[in-house]
């Protein structure tokens, strides 16, 4: 995974001023610029990291979910667009600028989703766990030293 973040971050970092070149109408001071490029570079290896996320991470949310499709889909969609979408909505401002009508649907199509990445990941959290749950209680119905006990059904 390190590697795939290196050989994707790395190339993300310098296309991104190539792909959404920066507006003219920012002008950023040599004391801004290298917090500016730090931050472009995190985001660019995470984007990498997500791209890593995307290639091998599928099998372990899987396992995770013990069976559940539907929630294991829906938090590896979460998670690889929480990984990868800051790359490309970072370099969108910048190439936007202060146009608001361009800010404005950069920050519906980023924000929104970032929030309902979060809410489905909630949601899948709390439906994962659910069963662990009912298992604690089979067990204090059902202590270790009756192994015949049959626990009354929930």
């Amino acid at each position: 995974m390190l590697l795939i973040t290196i050989l994707v971050g790395v190339p993300a970092f310098l296309l991104g001023p190539v792909i959404w070149p920066p507006s003219p109408d920012i002008h950023p001071t040599q004391a801004q610029m290298p917090y500016l490029m730090v931050l472009s570079a995190i985001e660019a290896l995470v984007f990498g990291f997500g791209i890593a996320f995307i290639l091998f991470g599928r099998r372990l949310v899987r396992r995770v979910a013990r069976g559940r499709g539907k929630a294991a889909g829906a938090m590896y969609g979460s998670l690889a667009w929480l990984l990868i979408s800051w790359w490309p909505h970072d370099n969108l401002h910048i190439h936007n600028a202060l146009y608001l009508n361009g800010l404005i649907a950069i920050e519906y199509a980023f924000h929104f989703t970032v929030i309902l990445a979060g809410l489905v990941l909630t949601y899948s959290f709390f439906a994962l766990f659910k069963p662990a749950s009912d298992r604690v209680e089979l067990r204090e119905e059902c202590p270790a030293d009756q192994p015949d006990c049959h626990p009354s059904p929930a």
